[in-house]
């Protein structure tokens, strides 16, 4: 597997890009609030999605000075936007060529990616959140076709609530995980492994496997 830290144009977003050998799709990180490219929780999603053998990138959907004003950090139209631009300026890579793409949003991450996803069509060929705020997403989750997984914990009530609100407005393809006793973070022994088990099965049955079909 090769890993590259890149700088993401126009704006020199910094990420992190992993290859593992033979990939066939590649998943694309949102983090939440308050979070980076180097978010522990998504860095461990993402290396065993490096391991069953998906390639990932972890980005900051905002440059340092910009993260200063709260607004922005919150601004899911711009948080959108730019992952928008990231997503095309990876297809657009040799090294990515023909690969199929799918989004990993968390906390305010996952309604950016749900708005970048209704963007951007058919480029996208799945979506999962973890612990998201896809309510955040507004009138954009009924335009959202990539099939979309949510995974909430259990014990994180409010968060649960928005989930199931937001769930009966998608259109596309559809599921809600909610993981026994977890909160917002998935700190309990066993939680994150139960999302990436999730997230994992999500991505191969329609990255790889319709890829395949294809």
């Amino acid at each position: 597997m090769t890993a590259r830290d890149i700088l993401i144009p126009p704006l020199g977003l910094p990420g992190v890009l992993r290859l593992p050998k033979a990939s066939r799709a590649i998943v694309v990180f949102a983090h939440g609030s308050g979070s980076s490219r180097l978010s522990p929780r998504n860095t461990y999603v993402a290396a065993a999605l490096n391991k069953a053998g998906f390639a990932t990138l972890l980005f900051d959907l905002l440059l340092a000075n910009e993260e200063a004003d709260r607004k922005n950090v919150f601004d899911i139209s711009l948080l959108a936007a730019r992952l928008v631009t990231v997503v095309r300026w990876t297809s657009a890579r040799s090294d990515l060529t023909g690969m199929s793409f799918g989004l990993f949003g968390a906390s305010t991450g996952a309604a950016a990616a749900l708005v970048a996803a209704a963007e951007l069509g058919d480029a996208v060929g799945a979506v999962v959140s973890r612990g998201g705020r896809p309510d955040l997403a507004g009138e954009a989750l009924e335009a959202v076709r990539a099939p979309t997984l949510l995974i909430v914990g259990e014990d994180d009530r409010e968060v649960l609530s928005l989930n199931e609100q937001a769930f009966v407005r998608l259109n596309c393809q559809k599921a809600l995980k909610i993981v026994s006793g977890a909160t917002h973070l998935f700190p309990e022994p066993g939680a994150l492994d139960s999302v990436i088990a999730e997230a994992t099965a999500w991505f191969t049955t329609h990255l790889t496997e319709s890829n395949a079909r294809s």
